[in-house]
């Protein structure tokens, strides 16, 4: 698999840097969105993402903000619950993928964390024929608002199981989904995945959605807009 360091460009032409696994022929490309205060060097994404590359699936860790943006939002924490502006970089980068040669024709999974999740599932909305399979992961579906019951892509909601409030919160966005929706929980897992298995299990369900038999859309074609 090829990777490599990517810059591309934002809706108002900010420079977004993004790592890129080019997927094996005929496969998918998974865009991950990260989570409040993190970046694509997320330790927990990069290892989820290790996990997708293994089964031929390509990757695109993006950093949603740019470093002006970012340092300042470590100052004031302004930008990591903007989900207007999450979401805007998501779709940047889910348009930039189909601008490319390379990667024109892959089709695209999103794979949101945390706050990341509301984003990707407002990408969801916005690209409902380029997107087509979303995993979010302790994620915030309850910031995505009115499009949440705009996305067409089938969506897996992992959450640990010790992780009660935000497990509320995605079976109740679950019941406002009209698409197929499962809510994986994790046992003995807290918000962060941190304990032994808990993140291997993230890994698992994840590329078993992306991967999941009879999905030819997700896994083979020509994809567009």
């Amino acid at each position: 698999m090829i990777l490599e360091e990517v810059v591309l460009p934002a809706r108002d032409g900010s420079p977004l840097h993004a790592d890129l696994a080019l997927p094996a022929e005929g496969r998918a490309l998974v865009v991950f969105a990260h989570g409040s205060g993190s970046s694509r060097r997320s330790p927990r994404n990069r290892a989820v993402a290790a996990a997708l590359q293994e089964s031929g699936l390509g990757t695109l860790l993006l950093d949603l903000l740019t470093e002006r943006e970012e340092r300042r939002d470590l100052l004031t924490a302004e930008h990591r619950f903007d989900i207007d502006l999450l979401s805007e970089r998501v779709i940047a980068a889910v348009d930039w993928l189909a601008d490319e040669p390379a990667t024109r024709r892959a089709p695209v999974g999103l794979f949101g964390a945390s706050t990341g999740a509301a984003a990707a599932l407002r990408a969801a909305a916005d690209r409902p024929v380029r997107v087509q399979s979303v995993v979010c992961r302790g994620g915030r579906p309850d910031l995505t608002g009115e499009a949440l019951a705009r996305v067409a892509a089938p969506v897996l909601l992992v959450v640990g199981g010790e992780d009660p409030e935000v497990l509320r919160l995605n079976r109740e966005a679950a019941e406002r989904l009209r698409v197929p929706c499962h809510v994986e929980v994790v046992p003995g897992a807290g918000h962060l995945f941190e304990e032994p298995g808990a993140l291997e299990h993230v890994a698992r369900a994840a590329r078993d959605w992306f991967l999941r038999p009879g999905d030819d859309a997700f896994t083979a074609g020509d994809a567009e807009r």
